[in-house]
């Protein structure tokens, strides 16, 4: 299939596409045991008020010492997205943040130890007619398996260096694979947050304010 062709409900492509990484049992029951929870999943979602449609992800996640699993969205040009409400739980390495937009690049990402495994994948809203219900078309962007990253995040005295270093990601012939550019930084933010032990925050998703702040500070910028 190709990667901009539209996931067809019930295949193994839109499976993973929607709901994320097929992770084997064994890998769910270990971060079942580490109390690590992750909502990768994106819904379709209507606003009654402003009539349309719009994509629904939740920023999860977090790490213990030997496993961490993170979940983070941002717009189609890797800029973060406003959080439409922070969610405060007394639990940790679970859910923190309720984002909706249009369009979203989930980025995903598994690390077991010091093996990373990272999928990034486009989500859009199809165009349907005014009696269609829409469908969500996705389109992976990136994936990388086996990675490897020289520093333990982890632990408290490499805590300086979150959210400035992400796993390296080698083809199967042995060459290194580019991150996309735009989600470069979004990327390491992510890292970071499957370092973050006991993880009670978002990495990657922004209070409205801040959005709002920066388009204001862009305005203003002199031609």
């Amino acid at each position: 299939m190709s990667i901009s062709e539209r996931h067809r409900p019930g295949t193994a492509s839109s499976r993973h596409a929607l709901y994320g990484l097929e992770l084997p049992s064994s890998a769910l029951k270990a971060l079942q045991k580490r109390g690590i929870y992750c909502t990768p999943g994106v819904s379709l979602e209507h606003q009654h008020l402003a009539r349309r449609y719009v994509l629904r992800g939740v920023e999860s996640g977090g790490a213990v010492s030997d496993m961490g699993r993170a979940c983070a969205f941002v717009a189609e040009d890797g800029s973060p997205l406003p959080w439409l409400q922070p969610i405060h739980s007394i639990a940790v390495n679970g859910r923190h943040a309720i984002l909706l937009a249009e369009s979203m690049v989930r980025i995903e990402m598994l690390r077991s130890e010091r093996t990373w495994e990272l999928a990034i994948t486009l989500h859009t809203v199809s165009r349907a007619s005014d009696r269609e219900r829409p469908q969500i078309v996705s389109k992976p962007l990136f994936r990388g398996r086996d990675g490897v990253l020289s520093v333990d995040l982890w632990k408290e005295e490499n805590r300086g260096l979150r959210g400035k270093l992400a796993p390296v990601f080698y083809s199967r012939a042995g060459e290194v694979l580019p991150l996309p550019l735009p989600f470069e930084e979004a990327i390491r933010k992510t890292t970071a947050a499957v370092c973050c032990l006991g993880c009670k925050h978002t990495h990657v998703g922004v209070p409205p304010a801040v959005v709002v702040v920066n388009k204001v500070a862009e305005k203003e910028q002199p031609a």
